[in-house]
């Protein structure tokens, strides 16, 4: 019962201050909890999953669009966009990519980690390709403008149809060449609305555009977001593709190493008189030999 009052309380706010953003305001972010400028607690959000559906998923899918981050439509329901959006959002803000938006996602929500450039050369327009995190960034006026989750080139060999290569998107500094607008067919499967960028390989829309790299080179993006991105990527913009290592940072030791220390070797006892003085008498344990 306090649950369901909560939430009618939850929702009566959140369309309240919706209510009250300025009409000029067109990409305002409304909080998916009265409190979520506070410190969050468990029981304040709501997991979302698959199938989810009501006024927080709506807020969620408006938050990771201000954000950079599109997740195709704003209607109410957890589809397969937002869950693509959520694993972007989650990677970008070093979480796991899971499929749902739990406390840490929700935490992320509210305070974002800034996207830092993969090269420092790169101008101010330019798209990078994250071939480690699986993340594409389009850059505009020195801005983060898109963020999309993508799959790479599986760096595996193939052979398929009678065409067999090895996997794989090279890392390099490249330009946009030929856009084919729509669905296209070619050897290896169909694409939708492909800009390329490195001989055959393309940025393209794909129905299957899983959390690993499974291409045969090209760079798969969900479908939702092969438009924008069409859009965007003109003829001769500079594309970049990297593969980031994995920093590790080593903390000083706190004591440096220090000499083992030998123990001095322990020797049989020399037997003494009642004054002290050494006697010649051997040992308990018999002679020695020679």
């Amino acid at each position: 019962m306090r649950s369901t009052v909560r939430r009618a309380l939850v929702t009566g706010i959140i369309f309240a201050l919706a209510a009250t953003l300025p009409a000029g305001v067109a990409h305002a972010a409304i909080d998916p909890s009265p409190n979520f400028q506070q410190a969050p607690l468990p029981d304040q959000f709501t997991i979302l999953k698959m199938g989810s559906r009501g006024i927080e998923v709506h807020n969620a899918k408006k938050r990771l669009r201000d954000l950079g981050f599109p997740p195709g439509n704003l209607s109410s329901t957890y589809d397969s966009a937002l869950r693509m959006t959520v694993w972007a959002f989650q990677k970008a803000n070093g979480l796991r990519p899971v499929d749902r938006i739990d406390l840490p996602t929700w935490q992320a929500l509210l305070r974002p980690r800034r996207i830092r450039p993969l090269v420092g050369y790169g101008g101010s327009e330019r798209t990078e390709i994250d071939l480690r995190r699986q993340l594409l960034t389009v850059w505009r006026g020195g801005k983060p403008v898109l963020v999309t989750h993508i799959s790479t080139g599986a760096r595996r060999s193939y052979c398929e149809k009678g065409h067999c290569g090895f996997a794989d998107t090279p890392v390099g500094d490249y330009r946009v060449g030929a856009r084919v607008p729509g669905w296209s067919t070619g050897v290896l499967g169909s694409m939708f609305y492909s800009v390329y960028f490195n001989g055959g390989i393309a940025v393209h829309g794909s129905t299957l555009v899983p959390r690993f790299p499974a291409s045969h080179g090209c760079v798969r993006v969900p479908l939702h977001n092969a438009v924008p991105l069409y859009r965007l990527l003109q003829p001769g913009d500079p594309v970049y593709v990297r593969r980031p290592e994995v920093r590790v940072e080593r903390r000083p030791e706190a004591h440096p190493e220090r000499p083992r220390r030998i123990p001095r070797a322990r020797h049989p006892e020399v037997p003494r008189d009642p004054r002290g003085r050494a006697t010649s008498a051997r040992p308990a344990h018999g002679p020695r030999g020679r």
